[in-house]
């Protein structure tokens, strides 16, 4: 578990790195197939910076307000704030505010950027269908996610592909319809190849992104259910409310695919074959792994 945490942290600093050479990166090669210069990096950080440190900061504030949750107070639910506020005390981890969000579909997520941050939300149908030892096994699983830093690492890569894909989309209508191309006399040459580099860049940079978002996030599920399960010491409550969750036909409202892969079971539909099963194209694009890998792999730990 330590060496998770030593890991978040620094995949953390990785990313943040990435991120920034990636913004230059981009930025230059802008610069240098426009008539923008060296003001093409100059733009590129100044549209970057504010988006990454308000993302960063008050990521917790946008996930909560776009599920439509409110905060939980001890006297609403006593049962349940005793259950966070017990498993806060197992993990060794601050009291994370409990946020309940109206909605009959079961689900849970976490976020805040570090434990002393923290926020765990529960739907109202998770809590009105799971029994005790389910509901425990779940918000295990989301301490699990505070206490590794997961939570951290997932907002940093959300807010970065997010960016990505919004910068990206900037600088290719701005090639398309102004901007305005150089026109040198000479250095024609250099001149394609590097508007083939930025073509390349600025089409594949966000998928190839948004592929890591999720590889990321899938590995990162595995590793929090091994974890939420050493902290009940019951593995078999979290694989039954895995099982009821994801079989549960009711559609969460505020469901979209920005905030599905924050949620211990994605609330959007992933795509399978006639057969039931999970094909690897698929996989690639799924923001969890199949509920089924992650029951057996729980089952394993009990056996």
């Amino acid at each position: 578990m330590y060496q998770q945490i030593d890991s978040n942290k620094r995949r953390s600093f990785l990313l943040v790195a990435g991120f920034i050479f990636f913004v230059i990166l981009v930025g230059f090669i802008f610069g240098k197939i426009s008539d923008w210069g060296n003001f093409g990096i100059i733009y590129a950080l100044i549209f970057a910076l504010p988006s990454a440190f308000i993302g960063y900061y008050a990521s917790d504030k946008i996930v909560l307000f776009i599920a439509g949750a409110t905060k939980l107070e001890k006297q609403d639910n006593p049962e349940i704030y005793n259950l966070v506020e017990n498993l806060a005390i197992t993990a060794g981890l601050p009291t994370p505010e409990v946020y309940i969000i109206p909605d009959s579909s079961p689900n849970a997520f976490a976020c805040g950027r570090n434990p002393e941050n923290a926020k765990i939300a529960l739907t109202t149908g998770i809590i009105e269908r799971l029994n005790k030892n389910e509901l425990q096994g779940v918000i295990a699983h989301e301490f699990a996610h505070i206490k590794n830093y997961d939570v951290r690492l997932q907002t940093l890569v959300v807010i970065f592909v997010g960016f990505i894909t919004i910068l990206t989309g900037v600088m290719r209508r701005s090639m398309w319809f102004g901007g305005g191309r150089r026109k040198r006399e000479g250095g024609g040459q250099i001149q394609i190849i590097l508007m083939v580099i930025s073509l390349l860049l600025l089409i594949l940079a966000p998928i190839i992104a948004k592929l890591i978002q999720l590889a990321i996030s899938r590995k990162r599920e595995f590793l929090a259910d091994a974890d939420g399960a050493l902290l009940t010491r019951y593995p078999q409550g979290l694989a039954r409310a895995l099982e009821k969750i994801s079989s549960d036909p009711t559609p969460l409202r505020a469901a979209n695919n920005a905030t599905a892969h924050m949620y211990i079971v994605s609330p959007l539909n992933n795509l399978r074959d006639e057969s039931g099963k999970v094909s690897w194209l698929t996989k690639l694009f799924m923001t969890h792994p199949p509920t089924e890998e992650r029951v057996k792999a729980l089952r394993e730990m009990a056996s």
